[in-house]
């Protein structure tokens, strides 16, 4: 009898159906009982340390903590620790995001900020990593195993131990994220035909924008960055009051836009305007639109649960496996 030949990407397919209950269980940890010397009194600023789609994760939830502690939050590139000589981290706090907490770098740079007079919080889903250890505070995914390689429920679930955090700096936040965890374990697939359209939209692509504002500028990079591992097609992500500079001079080509609107507050204008500039420069544009009820960096996971399942299927139907593209792996070396 002939083996059947595994179907690829048949590991991304499975975690996804895991995704909302990853991000519900990481965004209701009690990590309100984890946090020693952590506080808004005693934090000025923020720094999100993190590569690849945990740097994206760390946009999102970067919109999210300054619109509700009111202090900066912004990336610090881990070689400034692995390759410089650091910076003073007094009163500051680095959140390292790292799904695998192995990444020699990230190590690196949590070492470097405590050194240099910071607390270091960890989002991370491999207990007892490095990060972990080398970190004050930890939340941990808890996704369990993530066999392909491009990370998905763990992203997710990064935004959700982030919020989880984030409750715990900020305790009136607790309810809003209550009523957003019962409402996200119903975010799954888009409709069928929304779906089709973008599935569609996709295969035919030469050049891809995705396109986003506040915590849906985070999503951007995540979905770009997907998009182009899995499926081999050239997208690039911008803020949608950014890409209307030089960027929108590429409309003159044939491109394909996916505008992604979290319903984060004061963003409706400018999302409406990237596209209708977009249409009339003559490019194809697709709104993605949140599911209800969410916080905005909810919202920006819940269209990522959203849009995963349709670069699945470009991917598969371009013959390519996600599971396992073919220039990547799961624990990336850098300096």
């Amino acid at each position: 009898m002939a083996q059947t030949r595994p179907q690829k990407g048949r590991f991304m397919a499975a975690e996804l159906k895991e995704a909302a209950r990853v991000f519900c269980s990481a965004a209701t940890q009690p990590a309100q009982t984890k946090i020693t010397g952590i506080s808004c009194q005693n934090t000025r600023a923020i720094y999100t340390i993190a590569r690849g789609s945990s740097d994206a994760a760390a946009n999102i939830l970067s919109y999210e903590f300054m619109r509700e502690l009111g202090i900066p939050v912004t990336s610090l590139p881990p070689s400034v620790y692995s390759v410089g000589e650091g910076v003073n981290m007094c009163n500051a706090l680095g959140l390292v995001v790292s799904q695998s907490g192995a990444s020699d770098d990230l190590v690196q740079a949590a070492r470097g900020i405590r050194d240099h007079g910071g607390k270091v919080a960890a989002i991370t889903n491999v207990a007892n990593s490095a990060v972990e250890i080398v970190a004050d505070v930890t939340l941990p995914i808890a996704a369990g195993v993530e066999r392909a390689v491009p990370a998905t429920k763990t992203v997710i679930g990064s935004v959700g131990a982030g919020l989880a955090l984030l409750a715990a700096l900020k305790p009136a936040y607790s309810l809003r994220l209550k009523e957003t965890v019962a409402q996200f374990m119903s975010v799954g697939d888009l409709p069928v035909d929304a779906h089709a359209s973008l599935k569609s939209a996709l295969l035919r692509a030469r050049h891809v924008y995705v396109v986003g504002r506040d915590t849906g500028f985070g999503a951007a990079d995540e979905v770009a960055l997907k998009i182009k591992e899995t499926c081999a097609i050239h997208a690039e992500a911008y803020s949608a009051s950014e890409v209307l500079h030089g960027p929108l001079q590429l409309a003159t080509n044939p491109l394909t836009v996916f505008v992604l609107d979290t319903g984060a507050p004061g963003t409706s204008e400018s999302i409406e305007n990237a596209m209708e500039r977009f249409q009339k420069a003559g490019a194809e544009v697709h709104l993605v639109c949140a599911h209800a009820g969410l916080v905005p960096a909810a919202a920006a996971a819940g269209i990522l649960r959203h849009l995963y399942p349709v670069i699945l299927d470009v991917a598969r139907e371009l013959g390519l496996d996600p599971d396992a593209p073919s220039t990547l792996s799961k624990v990336t070396v850098t300096r």
